[in-house]
């Protein structure tokens, strides 16, 4: 027998399952790996992006179980900095994850120069979600901590990902670990006990090794043991011997000397000697509160989004790094000359550099002047000036000495190079001039001094970035005030390229409150909108920060603006379960009810996402709980689709109707909750009198479903409230032959053993 219809799969208790129907056609494949693929996909019922982790069994066949536990262990678990876990596909199979727009921690240490504080605040994200796993009953072990599995979001916050994969057990053959774990490509992060004879489990210290590696290579953004084979790597560890300490950029922080010191007792040889991270998160946070302060120390972000200008990496031009990385052999006759600089030798140098020397080029196209102005010694630049040194030479990537001054801060230099000659306005490859690196670092003092030698505030580089976006989105706001001496409204209001985002948007969404201020005191338009069509009130809505948020409704923002997604200001505040902002929009009289494009309200939002708080807080200030949304959904059926009992609970004492039905099957909430087998809200339903017989457009009943997926508990529940077991479906079938048909042995013979 062949039932006429199917009813959606359960959702296995708190881990929803997917179906590939449930994603979008269209997917981006954004990372591939020894084990699997990862793409980026749509979910259709959320309209939200995720990833899609596709494992490759026959790589490893335990790995989709390991992953399945994992999952299943976390999938109600939140925590900021880990990333979290919706659900599985069975069919691919693959588990389906948070979608992180900026990638790995890995590939922004090799692409982008981070500053300082950034580093610092990173490290100590990292540990806050080390801890977390740590500290959970039983603890979850990572065993795979590397900065590939370390993920951004938007504004480059630290996520965790990939834990509970790597299983190590009594009696695990070495060799075959180790070959499996250079495999994953975490050789470098393996403690020294484990590289034995006699490998015991690994305990929570052999994360805390890994993550010493992971502090050194965010504070140097170097490979460790670049270079090295994997024979190396375990000798030298085996001896105690670690990444070089020795190569830190310049100029470092003091307190760099304490985060080494941390990273240093991380790497200690003798596990017992390494802290717990209940210990290192909170050193950590200290040295990253210190570093927010403002001060004379390189205190600027780099720019938190993928699709925004990052400022490029600083040149090679570290005058640290031994002469024989620098220089190829045919360059060797001069190396007397650039050593003398390396030693800063300085008195030397200049009576030994001749004429014919200041044109040689050496690694990435870099020239004398190149190496002199990274140096420092403001004397020998201009020694090397008047011996003929092209002052707008550039290296490879089109850095000009003007640019090697502006970054590392060298005023006196700068102002040197510009009264011999230097072109303020020429940029690198990137079109990046010395004013836009030193408007991102908020060095105020090169800013004034390019912009007094004739350089325009509104200097554009390749993506349409002015000085000005730059500073308002690392909160430079000495920078801001200076550029803003030097613009028109006009220009204060010009819109970079990329994302189409004003000053004043850019200073909204990383929640720069003093900045936002003296751009409206500017009189800049509120309302402007960005290539999505976002006001900088759906950016900072979205973003949670209710100080801008009142600004901007103070100061008379739109508060029902629609972006391109027909989303208003609620809509992005609701999405993300910032309670308070909804409350202070709808108190200015935003639309309770407004609809996406798609036709979600506010309230439909803060359902899908489960902010429980935020649905009860809505509908107490107007929204409608029975409001149709896309197929005729309400907030009720997305809750008992997505297994959220207390939320069902909620919505029913807020009077929500427990028997609407949607558009297409015609299902109530009741139905739904059968299909997710979820008894709680099963249960919820009924105790609001549900109607237990109502009938779908293929006349099934909630019994119907129930007996499909087997759910015995449900099933009863259904029995004893007065459900019909002799009513059928469609297909003529009664709930008995659609269990029969299902295999569903239990439920066959409770429906046929019932009491008459």
């Amino acid at each position: 027998m062949t039932a006429f219809m199917d009813y959606p799969e359960p959702s296995n208790g708190s881990l929803k399952h997917f179906k590939k129907d449930d994603f979008e056609t269209d997917r981006i494949k954004v990372a591939e790996g020894t084990f699997g693929q990862v793409y980026q996909v749509k979910v259709k019922l959320w309209r939200e992006k995720c990833a899609l982790k596709v494992l490759d069994t026959s790589a490893c066949p335990e790995m989709y179980k390991r992953a399945m536990e994992a999952a299943s262990n976390l999938a109600k678990v939140k925590f900021k900095y880990i990333v979290c876990i919706y659900g599985v596909c069975n069919e691919a199979p693959a588990i389906v994850m948070e979608y992180m727009n900026n990638g790995s921690l890995n590939n922004l240490l090799y692409n982008v120069n981070l500053m300082w504080p950034k580093k610092f605040q990173m490290i100590h994200e990292v540990s806050m979600g080390m801890n977390f796993l740590h500290s959970l009953r039983p603890p979850i072990l990572h065993l795979d901590l590397k900065t590939t599995n370390i993920l951004l979001d938007d504004h480059l916050h630290v996520k965790i990902s990939d834990f509970g994969l790597i299983h190590w057990e009594e009696g695990t053959d070495r060799k075959l670990l180790i070959e499996h774990l250079m495999a994953r490509g975490n050789i470098s992060y393996i403690p020294p006990e484990n590289l034995g004879q006699s490998c015991s489990p690994p305990g929570p210290f052999y994360d805390v090794y890994s993550f010493g590696i992971v502090i050194w290579e965010i504070l140097t953004q170097q490979k460790p043991y670049a270079g090295c084979s994997m024979t190396a790597v375990l000798l030298q560890v085996s001896h105690g011997k670690r990444p070089s300490v020795e190569i830190m950029p310049e100029p470092k922080p003091p307190e760099c000397d304490q985060m080494v010191g941390i990273m240093q007792e991380c790497w200690s040889q003798e596990p017992q000697k390494r802290p717990p991270f209940s210990d290192t998160v909170r050193k950590t946070e200290a040295l990253s509160e210190i570093m927010k302060l403002p001060g004379p120390r390189q205190n600027s972000v780099v720019n938190e989004h993928r699709e925004e200008p990052q400022c490029p990496p600083l040149p090679d031009y570290n005058i640290s790094l031994p002469l024989p990385d620098l220089l190829s052999d045919e360059q060797s006759g001069k190396e007397a000359v650039l050593s003398l600089l390396f030693k800063k030798d300085f008195r030397s140098f200049r009576s030994s550099v001749k004429r014919e020397h200041v044109s040689t080029r050496f690694k990435g196209s870099k020239s004398l002047l190149h190496y002199t102005v990274a140096s420092g010694d403001q004397t020998s630049v201009e020694h090397v000036l008047r011996l003929g040194a092209d002052v707008n030479c550039t290296m490879a990537k089109g850095y000009t000495p003007l640019i090697v001054a502006a970054l590392n801060r060298l005023h006196d230099i700068m102002s040197l190079l510009l009264d011999h000659g230097a072109d303020p306005a020429q940029g690198d490859e990137d079109q990046w001039t010395a004013i836009h690196f030193a408007a991102q670092n908020g060095d105020d003092r090169a800013v004034r001094l390019l912009l007094n030698k004739g350089m325009l505030a509104d200097a554009r580089e390749k993506s349409g970035w002015m000085p000005l976006h730059l500073a308002c989105q690392n909160g430079h706001e000495s920078v801001v005030r200076l550029l803003l001496t030097r613009m028109s409204i006009k220009t204060i209001e010009e819109k970079e390229a990329a994302q189409g985002r004003t000053a004043l948007h850019l200073a909204a969404i990383y929640g720069h409150i003093n900045i936002t201020k003296l751009l409206l005191s500017q009189g800049v338009q509120l309302d402007a909108t960005d290539a999505a069509l976002s006001t900088p009130l759906h950016l900072s809505a979205h973003a949670g920060y209710n100080r801008i948020v009142r600004l901007l409704v103070m100061g008379g923002a739109e508060v029902d603006a629609l972006d391109r997604r027909g989303s208003t200001p609620l809509h992005m505040a609701a999405l993300k379960g910032h309670t308070g902002i909804c409350r202070q929009l709808l108190a200015q009289g935003a639309d309770p009810d407004a609809k996406t494009n798609q036709g979600w309200t506010p309230l439909h939002l803060a359902a899908i996402k489960r902010h429980e708080t935020t649905v009860v807080e809505l509908n107490s200030l107007g929204a409608s709980v029975n409001a149709p949304g896309d197929k005729g959904w309400t907030p009720l059926h997305l809750a008992c689709h997505q297994s959220e009992d207390q939320l069902v609970a909620k919505l029913l004492a807020a009077q929500a109707d427990p028997d609407v039905r949607e558009d297409g099957e015609r299902w109530t909430p009741l139905h739904m909750a059968c299909a997710s087998l979820s008894f709680p809200s099963v249960l919820h339903l009924i105790s609001h009198r549900a109607q237990v017989n109502a009938v779908s457009a293929r006349k099934a009943t909630p019994l119907h479903v129930a007996a499909q997926h087997g759910a015995a508990a449900i099933v009863k529940a259904l029995l004893l409230n007065g459900a019909d077991a002799t009513s059928r479906d469609a297909s003529g079938f009664t709930p008995a032959d659609v269990a029969q048909d299902h295999g569903k042995w239990e439920i066959v013979q409770l429906l046929e053993n019932r009491p008459a």
